[in-house]
């Protein structure tokens, strides 16, 4: 397989005139060369926070506070999940993981609700897609060990050492909420020794000294942090001292597109578009550990291709800034996962 256009190649996006070269699933070369294509061709998107479940309910919750909204076991959206049949969840993920892979995600992390049943209910409406879930079990162990790795919903609602100990022992992934509402539970978060913390909109000195000698990384929702009104997550010093990757978060608060959320947080703050496109693709990519988020050889051949020569992108003078700042689904011409 060929695709021709201007390719944002390597980690530092480098737009380049020719074709990638993809052999078996496999970026096999790059081949710079005057081509005819006004595409433009990035690395597919990995979302690094998600809660689809949440399809179910999308706008619901209109004025609650982000306790009334999503805080277990009794927040609106965990109601709502109870109420809702397994068929009519199942149909509701699928038709957001339907939306997310026609706009360039490749990947995403997946904080599952529901425990094991929860696990084999997202298995399930991914089956068939090329979308490929990354998924955190939640509620219990037996959840974990039917997925990737575990998803904590935050220090304030329980100790999670069993669970830590218990994922840290499967060489699975582990992550946890922290920071969201205020910074209490960061602490005892990153006491746990996480493989990454969500949202993070409220660090101290001493926890971005932690997080800078633990090389943990972090995966932000600026959005999310918006509708629910808890402030925008210091980005700029984040990224100072870690790897900092973008998520959606609840499709319940916002639409799962990546493009949405590279815009929001490019206008929204004073990070350069190289490194915001960085935290939609390759950052959350090293997060979850996936060979993808960088066109270069020997990664795998997950792709997004974009009209260059489309309405609304047609005569831009700087092809990174305006894949980041302004691109959207309907320039989107073909994605190759």
């Amino acid at each position: 397989m060929l695709v021709e256009g201007t390719i944002l190649s390597g980690p530092t996006f480098e737009p380049v005139e020719g074709r990638v070269v993809v052999e078996d699933g496999t970026i096999t070369a790059i081949e710079e060369e005057s081509v005819s294509s006004s595409n433009i061709v990035c690395p597919a998107f990995v979302n690094a926070h998600t809660h689809i479940g949440d399809s179910i309910a999308k706008e619901a919750g209109a004025g609650l506070s982000l306790e009334e909204l999503v805080a277990p076991p009794d927040g609106l959206k965990h109601r709502l999940l109870r109420e809702t049949s397994r068929e009519k969840k199942v149909e509701a993920m699928r038709r957001s993981l339907q939306f997310m892979q026609a706009t360039g995600t490749a990947s995403f992390l997946e904080f599952r609700e529901g425990g094991v049943e929860g696990v084999y209910a997202l298995r399930e409406a991914v089956e068939g897609l090329d979308i490929d879930p990354f998924i955190l079990g939640r509620e219990t162990v037996d959840a974990m060990e039917a997925a990737d790795g575990f998803g904590a919903s935050g220090a304030n609602d329980a100790e999670f050492a069993r669970e830590r100990t218990a994922t840290k022992r499967a060489e699975k992934t582990f992550g946890i909420h922290a920071g969201e509402a205020d910074s209490s539970d960061i602490n005892p978060a990153l006491d746990l020794s996480p493989d990454f913390l969500v949202h993070v909109v409220h660090p101290e000195p001493i926890h971005l000294d932690r997080i800078e000698h633990s090389e943990i990384p972090i995966a932000v929702c600026p959005r999310s942090n918006l509708v629910t009104g808890v402030g925008m997550p210091p980005i700029r010093d984040l990224l100072e001292r870690t790897t900092v990757a973008l998520g959606t978060d609840n499709v319940m608060l916002n639409s799962p597109s990546m493009f949405r959320e590279m815009e929001f947080t490019a206008k929204l703050t004073d990070i350069a578009p190289r490194e915001v496109l960085r935290m939609a693709t390759q950052n959350g990519a090293r997060i979850a550990g996936l060979n993808c988020g960088v066109i270069e050889p020997g990664r795998d051949a997950k792709l997004l291709v974009l009209d260059g020569d489309s309405n609304n992108l047609a005569g831009n003078r700087d092809v990174v800034r305006s894949v980041v700042r302004r691109a959207g689904a309907n320039d989107v011409t073909d994605v190759v996962l």
